[in-house]
């Protein structure tokens, strides 16, 4: 049979790699990719979403996972009929990228960018974008993934981006877009705000100092409201106390001071009275003597004044001074930890901010965006407030090397309004790109009213089909249920920008713009690029007050962009209109599970704020690849193996395969190891091009492909195989990967096992209905496996003499399970096994013959009796009728049987010869054999004719020769070919 692609060499003597190696080579020159996209397609478009990643480094096993999904979908869908554009697009903007130009210029702080240029920086910024994209594309394309790159979309394309002006400002005309002023996180090393979904990604177990301070009422000298903060630096910035108004709280003084392991001796005035909640006395006062001088409620407490800690805004002219330093109702307070009052900062929490909005408190906001000290915080002026050891992470502050949390306590007890502190182990969020941590800061945004169409939200996510399905209830409904208002402001350079114009003459005036039509006709000027550096510069008359429309400073969001890619990417509504409608939403989209906080989430919340639905209808989400020992992957530990090494070594579609069949593809973590790939290779593929090669052997050129109806061994091959693509079919259509990849392995394994092994003879013998089933086997396995092992399918298809890819096949369709023959053969095979092991228990080799054996059971057809016999290497089998089941053997062996074993161990033993010296069966062998056992001499005198067709021998000669000697049944022969 003319082979494929290799000519006469047998594919078992090549690398997996170099097989794959070849068929990309034919995918290019074939051009298949193009022709299954642009071929006809009865049943119409299949819509796919592909987030699009930073090309910022190479790609890891978390997109190797993603892409492996990305492609067996659509590959799928293909074969169903459907037309799949795969589009590849690049995420340009944002914080990644800016991160690497300031590392490269050794920028520390946002003013060092400022000073460089912005223009400068985003123009270096725009020359990072695609540094690995040459990687990227040889990883994807090594994997097997399918996807357009000559026809990728980049975030920072002008056609994307004045999709997203559109997109803006059809959210300011449905009222869905506004400035305020909010307590948020902000990463003082990059000054900016931070997204919830950020923030969600950089938590980080950290020991911190808490500290309890002192508070006198102003009414009651010596009487102090006791407060706890685990942010001592927020301290100075204080303008008010919270208690909860229906808690109890007591009054009371020290007869013994505490004395705590490793703290510091109390200094503590014995006349001094203390407040704090009842609930919290005997922790907080758990090492000390104490007496309960008084008991009071909450709302006692309201409305007292006490003296401020820190001098520094104290006589300030603050708005609103006359309420600062009093008590006030809070529904947040409790007392699960702390002391039951809360101390109050507006600019540094979310609670505070909401309290002081309530109770028209004043507003002190004692840091800078970039986490220092204001210069009128005289004491502590210029020091960073969260000190950090790691120095590439945060700004250190080298002047002063002491933790400032350490410096306010000192400060506390020198004024001796310190009562106690201690470390606590918490979890505190830092940046996700720098590693910073957090501050929660007050400060101006703009905002998408996701609260407003939250009700609308949780409808159309009623809709979408997820996988694993308890992502839907668990972590994306509960995310989407707790959903906030949208921070898209940043205050950064590099990004697509907010189309938002205001007024220097009055900041309520004004313009959002939704296209570069619309900036250029009330502008006047050509508008070529709409990042930061270009438009920035124009302005144009205020149409209310006549003065001058100015740009605001910042930059979008780059989630924001990433949730507007089903429109950006095709440029709507500028063009493509009839096209978009037609696709839009995906059918399909799939990533990590962290996704679920971030993409998905932002997909849907515009697709529902702009269009009223769903962005996607079905949802892949795959968990995490850890490294071997459990450990996230890292480059710097090295502790996992490259992913193109592997698929030098193993081939991509062991990587494919085994990665399929794992836990992660329903969203759980998994330990990778090169072991389990390895497996893959010599359970799966190996086994698959050995059948290949069997059928090689025997096929010709004019071998149909047909499933046997006659053979029971056929019938029930034909039988697992229509289970098989029944099985693996509805596991695509709801997306359970797991489920339609998993049943590959065990098929291929019973195809060989079971059925070659038992057909093997047959074949041999010119049984053509036995090869022809084998054929149409191969070639479903080739269909039903082509969406997770391209390559391998490929290979076996094309051998199988197909001119045109599997990949452009249609998909199979299964017939009726003969579901009578499947059981039949499961009880053979019960019986099987419990005669091996008869057979174990005995001592006696299975290639010993035996003259019987009797089975509990109802008596089955001869057909399968005939299969138990060869199985079990007996003359006949009877069946009785009992309750017990079993096998028992019959275990005399006669003169005759005992010849008879010793053939099948001669057998063996020159067929062993014959593959070592590497014979096809077409090789006829001349067989010299030089014994003095009377038994073995009785073999080639009785079963010369037979042992010759088994051997492929044509002479059989008695001689001395110099040969291999070998023991069969405790007889010695030599042997030469």
């Amino acid at each position: 049979m003319q082979a494929f692609l290799y000519g006469a060499r047998s594919t078992s003597l090549m690398k997996q790699s170099e097989i794959e190696k070849k068929i990309l080579d034919f995918w290019q020159e074939d051009g298949t990719f193009r022709k299954s996209v642009d071929r006809k397609a009865p049943k119409g478009e299949y819509t796919f979403y592909d987030g699009p990643p930073f090309a910022t480094g190479t790609p890891h096993y978390g997109h190797i996972v993603a892409s492996l999904i990305k492609d067996m979908v659509p590959r799928y869908f293909t074969m169903q009929g459907f037309r799949v554009e795969r589009r590849w697009g690049w995420d340009c903007h944002g914080l990644p990228i800016e991160n690497i130009v300031e590392k490269e210029h050794g920028f520390k702080h946002k003013k060092d960018i400022i000073a460089y240029g912005v223009s400068k920086f985003n123009e270096d910024a725009r020359s990072k974008v695609l540094k690995y994209v040459d990687e990227w594309k040889n990883v994807i394309t090594h994997l097997g993934r399918w996807v357009d790159f000559d026809n990728d979309y980049k975030t920072m394309d002008p056609e994307f981006m004045e999709s997203v002006w559109w997109a803006l400002k059809e959210l300011h005309d449905k009222g869905l877009l506004y400035e305020a002023y909010r307590s948020m996180h902000i990463c003082p090393r990059c000054e900016t705000t931070l997204a919830q979904s950020e923030v969600a990604q950089g938590y980080q177990d950290v020991t911190d100092l808490s500290v309890i301070a002192k508070f006198e009422l102003v009414d009651e000298p010596g009487t102090y409201l006791l407060a706890w903060t685990t942010t001592p630096w927020t301290l100075p910035g204080n303008v008010a106390l919270a208690v909860g108004k229906d808690l109890d709280y007591v009054k009371v003084t020290l007869t013994r001071h505490p004395e705590r392991s490793g703290a510091e001796s109390k200094d503590l005035a014995d006349e001094a009275v203390y407040v704090l909640a009842k609930d919290r006395l005997a922790d907080v006062f758990k090492d000390a003597g104490y007496e309960v001088i008084g008991e009071l409620s909450g709302k006692d407490l309201i409305g007292l004044s006490y003296k401020p800690l820190f001098p520094y805004y104290d006589n300030d002219k603050l708005e609103h001074r006359e309420n600062a330093f009093k008590v006030y109702a809070g529904d947040f307070v409790n007392t699960e930890e702390g002391t039951g009052i809360v101390h109050i900062a507006p600019a540094f929490g979310e609670d505070d901010y909401a309290l002081s909005k309530k109770e028209h408190l004043p507003f002190v906001q004692h840091v800078h965006m970039d986490g220092t000290f204001k210069n009128e915080v005289k004491d502590f002026a210029g020091r960073f407030v969260k000190h950090q050891d790691n120095p590439n992470a945060t700004p250190h502050d080298e002047l002063n090397p002491e933790p400032t949390d350490v410096s306010i306590i000192k400060y506390l007890k020198a004024k001796g309004l310190w009562f106690t502190q201690q470390k606590i182990k918490h979890s505190y969020p830092h940046c996700w790109r720098c590693d910073s941590p957090l501050l929660n800061y007050a400060t101006s945004s703009w905002f998408v009213a996701v609260e407003k169409i939250k009700p609308k939200l949780l409808k159309n996510a009623e809709k979408i089909n997820w996988m694993p399905e308890h992502i839907k209830e668990g972590r994306f409904g509960q995310w989407l249920a707790g959903a906030r208002d949208w921070s898209i402001s940043r205050q950064r350079f590099w990004g697509s920008v907010l189309p938002i114009w205001k007024c220097e003459k009055d900041e309520k005036h004004i313009k959002v713009i939704g296209s570069v039509k619309e900036l250029e006709d009330v502008s006047g000027k050509k508008v070529t690029d709409l990042h930061k550096h270009f438009v920035d510069t124009i302005t144009f008359p205020c149409k209310e007050c006549k003065g001058n429309m100015k740009r605001i400073p910042d930059v979008l969001d780059c989630w924001f962009e990433a949730g507007s890619m089903p429109y950006g990417q095709q440029h709507y509504p500028f063009e493509n209109k009839d096209n978009f409608k037609d696709t839009f939403p995906a059918l399909f989209i799939a990533e990590g599970v962290d996704q679920t906080r971030a993409w998905f989430y932002y997909l849907h919340v515009l697709a529902g704020a702009l269009f009223g639905k769903g962005a996607f209808k079905n949802v892949v989400v795959n968990g995490t690849v850890l490294a071997e020992d459990g450990k996230k992957m890292s480059k710097r530990l090295q502790n996992y193996p490259d992913p193109m090494d592997m698929f030098k070594k193993y081939g991509a579609d062991a990587v494919r395969y085994y990665l399929a069949t794992s836990p992660v593809l329903r969203a759980e973590d998994f330990n990778f190891t090169e072991k389990g790939v390895d497996e893959v290779v010599k359970k799966v593929l190996l086994i698959i091009y050995n059948v290949l090669s069997f059928y090689q052997m025997y096929a010709k050129d004019a071998t149909i492909s047909k499933p046997g109806e006659k053979h029971v061994l056929d019938r029930w091959i034909v039988a697992k195989t229509n289970q098989l693509i029944a099985e693996v079919t509805e596991a695509y259509e709801g997306y359970d990967l797991n489920k339609a990849t998993r049943p590959i392995a065990e098929y291929i394994n019973e195809l060989s096992t079971w059925y070659l092994r038992r057909s093997r003879d047959r074949i041999k013998n010119g049984d053509s209905e036995a090869l022809e089933t084998l054929k149409w086997c191969l070639e479903q396995c080739s269909l039903v496996a082509a969406p997770v092992m391209p390559f391998t399918t490929e290979h076996v298809w094309k051998e199988l003499g197909h001119s045109e890819s599997v990949h452009l096949s249609a998909w199979p369709s299964s017939k009726k399970t003969d579901e009578a023959v499947l059981t039949t053969m499961h009880t053979v095979r019960q019986i099987v096994e419990l005669g091996l092991s008869a057979r174990a228990e005995a001592g006696i080799k299975i290639r010993q013959p035996l003259s019987s054996a009797r089975v509990s059971g109802p008596k089955l057809s001869d057909d399968f009796s005939e299969l138990i016999c060869d199985e079990l290497n007996v003359k006949n089998v009877t069946f009785i009728q009992n309750s017990e089941h079993g096998v028992s053997l019959d275990t005399e062996i006669t003169s005759e049987l005992k010849t008879e074993g010793n053939v099948r161990e001669l057998v063996r033993t020159i067929n062993g010869m014959r593959k070592k010296k590497g014979l096809t069966p077409g090789d006829k062998i001349t067989l010299t054999y030089h014994t003095t056992s009377s038994e073995l001499k009785k073999v080639f005198d009785e079963y010369a004719d037979e042992l010759k067709k088994a051997v492929i021998a044509q002479e059989l000669l008695e001689k001395k020769n110099n040969g291999e000697t070998f023991d069969i049944n405790g007889e010695k022969i030599t042997i030469t070919l």
